[in-house]
C-alpha cells in the first residue's frame, strides 16, 4: 500500500489501511510519501493509537514522544514514513533509535534502497532538492545531488540476475520530477527526474501537491546498464482525507523485478506514451558524466572495467582482438599463485576439479584446464580424452547419490576454459531443459540442439559460444552471445522449475567462509574417492 500526504490526519488513515486490509489484504508493508506530520494539534490524535484509544471520543494532549514509548501501538501493517519536507517538521524525526517512531511505525531514512522479504527493492529519497543541490550540508529537509547519486548507485550495485539491469520495483519520492506537467508543478525536481531515469523503477510514487495524477505508462531509453526499454508508472496521490474524495490510497502486489520474466518486463501495452525524461534540459543540475547514458558501473570478474572512452584517438576498434594472458595471473591456471589452492578436489595431467566460487550447493564444482586454455573448442585429443574421463567420472559420482548431472561452458567474457558442473535429483532430469528453454525465451536467445557432445569438432572453430550438456545426452548450443547474461546457467539453475534459490544467482551472494569452503572440498573429495580416476 502507498498513500500521500497524511498531515496529521492519523485516525483516519489507519481506519481507511484496516478496511483496505481486511478487504484485500494482507498487505505486507504500508509506504507514505509527502508529509506525514502537520501542526502540533493534528499530531496529538497520534495519542490515542499510541495508548489504545482507537475508538475513544476523548484525546489526551499530552506529549505524544512521551506516551508512544510507553503503549502499543495499533497500527495493524508495518507503515514506512519519508522525512521531512519542511524545517518545521524535522524535530519530529530527531532522536529516533533506529528509525523506530512508535511500533509498527517507522521513518525510512534520507535515502536508500530497501528490500521487502519477498524481495521487492524499494528506492526512496526523502525532503525537497536543496536550492544550492550540490552544497555538501544541506538542511535535513533537503536532498543533494550527493544523496541522488547514492540513490542510483545503490540500486545498480544490486542489480542480481543478469548482465543487464533490470531496474527497481518501486521509487519513493516526496517531490514530483521536472518534466510531468511542469507548469502545474513549479517547485518539480530536475534531480528527481534525473533518479528516476537513472534507476527505471516500475512505479515511482510522489505526493505534495494535493492532486491524484496518473498517466499512462512510460519506457525509460535504454543506456549503458541495460539494453532493454523498461516500463515506469508515474503515480501522484492527493492528501488523506482531501474534500474532494480524490484517490489517496494505492494498492499493488508484485513480484520481484529480479524474480519476474524478462519478457513481462519488456512487453509493450497499447497505450504508452513518450518518456517525458528523453531530451531533458537538466539545467545544470547534473552533469553530462553523470549519466548511465554516458557511463558504465558494472564491472564483470572476468570482463574488468567496461567504460567508454571518447575522444578522436580513442575511437572503438572493431577488429577481433586476441587477448594476451599472463599464465602467472590467470585466477584459474594451475601454475598462478594466484590460484586458491585450498578449492582443489583432484588434479590430473591436463585438468582439475574445484569446489566452485560462491557455489549454489556443497556439490556445486568446476572442471578448469590446468595450462592456459581459454575454450574446450581448442582442446587437443589428448586434452579431449582427459575431460571425457572427468565427465564419466562425475555422472557416475553423481548416480550414486540418485543424481543426474548437467554441464555447462561459456566462453564469452572468461579467458579460462570453465566448466560448471551441477547435479539434480533425478526426478528433475525432464525439467532442466524445459528449464533453459524458458530462460533463453526470457532473454531472447535461441539455442541448437545437438546429440551428445562426444567431439571437438562440434564446436565452433572460432567465436564466442555457450553450452549445455543435458541428462538425456542432448546438447544445447548458442552462438548468439551479444549481451548474453553472465549469469544465465545459475539463472537456469537456480529458477523456480529447478532448484527454487533466486538469491543465489549471483556468486558474490553465495561466497563462503574458507573454514566452509575447506570443509565442502574434504567431504566432495571423501564421496567422489571411489570415482576418482587421477588416484590409479
Amino acid at each position: 500500500l502507498v498513500v500521500g500526504d497524511v498531515r496529521g490526519r492519523f485516525k483516519q488513515l489507519f481506519q481507511r489501511v484496516e478496511q483496505v486490509n481486511k478487504k484485500a489484504g494482507p498487505f505486507e508493508i504500508l509506504c507514505c510519501v509527502g508529509d506525514f506530520f502537520s501542526d502540533d494539534k493534528q499530531n496529538e490524535e497520534l495519542i490515542a493509537y499510541k495508548n489504545g484509544f482507537k475508538h475513544s471520543k476523548y484525546i489526551y494532549y499530552w506529549s505524544y514522544l512521551i506516551l508512544y514509548k510507553l503503549f502499543t501501538s495499533l497500527v495493524t501493517v508495518p507503515t514506512y514514513v519519508l522525512g521531512p519536507n519542511k524545517k518545521e517538521h524535522t524535530k519530529y524525526f530527531a532522536d529516533l533509535a533506529d528509525g523506530e517512531i512508535c511500533t509498527n511505525l517507522t521513518y525510512l531514512g534520507r535515502r536508500g534502497v530497501y528490500t521487502l522479504s519477498s524481495g521487492v527493492k524499494i528506492a526512496y529519497l526523502s525532503g525537497f532538492e536543496a536550492v544550492n543541490a550540490a552544497e555538501s550540508s544541506p538542511s535535513e529537509h533537503e536532498f543533494t545531488k550527493a544523496d541522488v547519486i547514492a540513490v542510483r548507485n545503490s540500486c545498480l550495485v544490486s542489480k542480481n540476475c543478469s548482465t543487464e539491469y533490470r531496474g527497481v520495483d518501486v521509487l519513493l519520492t516526496s517531490q514530483w520530477p521536472y518534466g510531468m506537467q511542469e507548469k502545474e508543478n513549479a517547485n518539480a525536481s530536475k534531480l528527481v527526474s534525473f533518479l528516476c531515469r537513472e534507476i527505471k523503477p516500475r512505479y515511482h510514487f510522489c505526493a505534495i501537491n494535493g492532486t491524484h495524477y496518473e498517466c499512462a505508462p512510460f519506457r525509460m531509453p535504454k543506456d549503458e546498464t541495460t539494453q532493454f526499454e523498461l516500463c515506469t508508472r508515474f503515480i501522484s496521490l492527493a492528501d488523506v482525507g482531501n474534500p474532494n474524495k480524490a484517490k489517496y490510497i494505492y494498492a499493488l502486489s508484485l513480484k520481484p523485478v529480479d524474480k519476474s520474466r524478462l519478457l513481462d518486463l519488456v512487453q509493450k501495452t497499447t497505450n504508452e506514451i513518450s518518456c517525458p525524461f528523453i531530451g531533458l534540459d537538466l539545467g545544470g543540475a547534473v552533469s553530462k558524466n553523470d549519466s548511465s547514458e554516458n557511463r558504465q558501473y558494472f564491472y564483470d570478474m572476468e570482463g574488468g572495467n567496461r567504460k567508454r572512452q571518447g575522444g578522436e584517438n580513442n575511437r572503438r576498434d572493431k577488429r577481433p582482438r586476441i587477448p594476451q594472458i599472463d599464465q602467472e595471473k590467470c585466477w584459474f591456471c594451475l601454475s598462478s599463485p594466484d590460484v586458491e589452492k585450498h578449492l582443489i578436489i583432484t588434479v590430473g595431467e591436463h585438468f582439475y576439479v574445484a569446489l566452485a566460487k560462491g557455489p549454489i550447493n556443497k556439490y556445486h564444482v568446476m572442471i578448469l584446464s590446468t595450462k592456459h586454455v581459454p575454450c574446450a573448442a581448442q582442446l587437443s585429443p589428448e586434452d579431449w580424452e582427459e575431460l571425457d574421463k572427468f565427465k564419466a567420472a562425475l555422472r557416475k559420482f553423481f548416480k550414486s547419490l540418485g543424481q543426474v548431472v548437467c554441464f555447462t561452458e561459456r566462453h564469452y567474457k572468461s579467458v579460462h576454459l570453465q566448466i560448471n558442473v551441477l547435479a539434480f535429483e533425478e526426478g528433475y532430469a525432464w525439467k532442466i531443459k524445459h528449464s533453459f528453454e524458458d530462460k533463453a525465451e526470457e532473454f531472447n536467445l535461441e539455442f541448437e540442439t545437438l546429440p551428445a557432445l562426444d567431439s571437438v569438432k562440434m564446436l565452433p572453430e572460432m567465436g564466442p559460444y555457450f553450452l549445455a550438456e543435458l541428462p538425456d545426452n542432448s546438447t544445447l548450443i548458442t552462438r548468439q552471445m551479444k549481451h548474453f547474461p553472465i549469469h544465465f546457467a545459475r539463472d537456469v539453475f537456480c529458477s523456480e522449475n529447478l532448484l527454487n534459490c533466486d538469491e543465489k544467482v549471483n556468486w558474490k551472494e553465495c561466497i563462503l567462509e574458507r573454514d566452509e569452503e575447506v570443509a565442502y572440498v574434504d567431504d566432495f573429495r571423501k564421496a567422489y574417492a571411489p570415482f576418482d580416476f587421477t588416484d590409479d
